[in-house]
């Protein structure tokens, strides 16, 4: 009761004598830094947007953050190759260890193969602090650009304190999405990425930042997959099922020297026409295979025994030696689609060459 009263007279004889109020400290801004790749967010007719274009062209930024930039490449996403993925995680795990009051970093991507992107970064980047993907539908020359307020609101989510520790988090349209999570579902509309299983991490309203729930999945900071002197992945390629489909084509990828398949099977993973003689092929050879599900969503649940099996993960109890050496090399998807088990794969036979660890992996992260 003193202290409120002591307030009081003191403002009453603020008034009173017209003396001016003591001026209130305004806390310092978050600090976010933005690593610019390129994409249709800069793709403008004559000439890319550069990160210092990007940087000035959001109203309002001064109330978010203070905001540093650099050029890292200015590309489609599609031209990007895995060892500037390499270049790209050890410049943020780089940022991040140089400067410890950095609240979070944002990312601009090319949508076409952003979630491949942010999804490598969500397995290698190893600090807590958010790490942020943007990037734009329409381009900078096209009425209703949206690749300004996408960025903003993605540097207003790399500087919110409850987005640290979820890992790396994709921002467009108003929506933030896990990069475990995520995928491109329309090649037009604004609201194509989606969480089709598990659904939005948060939303983006003019207000503030609210987001929704943690992610139990391994990433980031309990990651163990370290970057700092791998220079190259290794080869893993994605095989489509469809009707009357032909081994030779998964003889050709082994023959040109890949160590993983990634299987998009049909339904829960079965595979089609003479596939499964490629796949043993492919196991005789030693090489990891990885069945996933082409549907977009659902679990592939490893198999009772342990591990996978020909025709789809839950194979026949009577097997033939070939069959059986094929379980062998044989791995669950668990529920990544295609494209982010051929990332976690290629990581993962970067670390080991254990049929049971890679499967480990695959149930973790």
């Amino acid at each position: 009761m003193f202290n409120r009263l002591r307030v009081s007279c003191a403002l009453a004889a603020v008034v009173l004598t017209g003396a001016a109020a003591p001026a209130v400290a305004q806390p310092a801004l978050p600090r976010v830094h933005m690593v610019a790749t390129g994409g249709t967010i800069s793709n403008r007719d004559g000439g890319r947007l550069s990160a210092e274009d990007l940087a000035t062209s959001m109203p309002g930024l001064e109330r978010a953050a203070t905001l540093t930039y650099e050029q890292f490449l200015n590309v489609a996403s599609s031209q990007i190759t895995l060892e500037q993925w390499l270049q790209l995680a050890r410049r943020v795990n780089e940022l991040f260890a140089k400067d410890q009051g950095l609240a979070g970093i944002v990312v601009t991507s090319g949508t076409d193969t952003l979630e491949e992107t942010a999804f490598f970064l969500h397995l290698t980047v190893r600090d807590p602090r958010p790490v942020v993907v943007v990037g734009s539908m329409r381009n900078p020359s096209t009425l209703g650009y949206e690749g300004a307020a996408n960025l903003l609101e993605g540097v207003r989510v790399a500087a919110e304190p409850t987005a640290r520790g979820k890992g790396v988090l994709v921002v467009l349209n108003d929506e933030v999405n896990s990069a475990r999570d995520v995928t491109k579902t329309d090649a037009l509309r604004l609201q194509t990425f989606r969480s089709p299983t598990h659904g939005v991490l948060g939303i983006v309203d003019r207000d503030r930042v609210t987001l929704f729930r943690d992610l139990l999945q391994r990433h980031t900071a309990k990651s163990e997959f370290d970057v700092t002197r791998l220079t190259a992945l290794p080869r893993v390629e994605v095989v489509m099922v469809y009707q009357g489909a032909t081994a030779d084509v998964i003889k050709a990828i082994v023959d040109l020297g890949a160590k993983g398949i990634v299987m998009a099977g049909a339904g829960a993973g079965a595979t089609s026409g003479d596939q499964n003689a490629g796949l043993d092929y492919a196991a005789e050879k030693g090489v990891f295979i990885v069945t996933a599900t082409r549907t977009g969503a659902g679990r592939i649940a490893p198999n009772r025994g342990g591990q996978g099996g020909p025709g789809g993960p839950n194979g026949p109890a009577t097997v033939t030696p070939a069959q059986q050496r094929r379980r062998a090399f044989s791995v669950s998807s668990e529920d990544h689609i295609p494209v982010k088990a051929r990332i976690l794969l290629m990581l993962a036979l970067a670390t080991t060459s254990n049929r049971d660890e890679i499967q480990r992996i695959f149930s973790e992260y």
